[in-house]
């Protein structure tokens, strides 16, 4: 059973997304907006994080880049998952630190074999 912090400000995605990872036997702590799932990842360390991109304040991209940069987070893999479907997106993502970039809605089998896969 990993942790793992899912930043979004959707009530509605959060929800979702934790369903999925409770199902499978996750242990989940959440975050809406990105100093707050910074801040979290900094305070809980969990095994990988979620976030999501458009969000008030700091954005997706921002929060990834922080946490990849900073040395006590910079281990932590980031998935990012967001309605932005644009491969510039995309590829700016990877460049911030994701491991990962999904797009909603996401499928339960997708978001689970990636989340295995950067748990491995």
């Amino acid at each position: 059973m990993a942790k793992i912090l899912i930043v979004d400000d959707s009530p509605t995605e959060t929800y979702k997304l934790t369903s999925i990872l409770e199902k499978n036997g996750h242990q989940v702590i959440t975050a809406e907006n990105g100093e707050a799932g910074v801040s979290a990842a900094k305070q809980q360390r969990p095994d990988a994080v979620l976030m999501d991109i458009v969000m008030p304040g700091l954005n997706g991209f921002q929060a990834t880049r922080q946490l990849s940069k900073a040395q006590e987070t910079a281990n932590i893999p980031v998935v990012i998952v967001t309605t932005k479907d644009q491969e510039t997106d995309r590829v700016w993502g990877l460049r911030q630190g994701a491991k990962a970039y999904l797009t909603k809605p996401i499928e339960e089998k997708i978001l689970m074999d990636v989340v295995n896969e950067v748990l491995a």
